[in-house]
């Protein structure tokens, strides 16, 4: 039996979500540089595909940082990790640049 198995599952889920989050990224940005009527500047996917990938990547850190945490013997605490708050903040300024684009579009 795996020690501490459900907070290894859940660390999984978490990580998963992530993932799901960066798909979703990817996703919109797509979808969003195709709502104009020119069409998108030719770098514009790769910064949506480098900034899903840097979502996954920093997701991925997360998921060996709170791994080893639940390995060590040390009690667990609740404090947010940078990886956390650099996921966070990336994520919210992305589903914010592309709001902004929105607006633009819509004037």
């Amino acid at each position: 039996m795996i020690e501490r198995f459900a907070d290894h599952a859940a660390n999984e889920r978490t990580f998963l979500a992530w993932v799901r989050t960066a798909i979703a990224v990817v996703g919109f940005g797509v979808a969003g540089s195709r709502l104009g009527a020119a069409p998108p500047a030719p770098w514009a996917d790769a910064v949506i595909l480098a900034t899903g990938a840097l979502v996954v990547v920093l997701a991925y850190v997360r998921l060996l940082m709170v791994r080893r945490r639940i390995d060590s013997a040390e009690p667990a605490s609740d404090e947010a990790t940078p990886a956390d708050a650099l996921l966070v903040v990336l994520v919210i300024a992305f589903f914010g640049l592309l709001g902004a684009f929105a607006l633009r579009l819509s004037l």
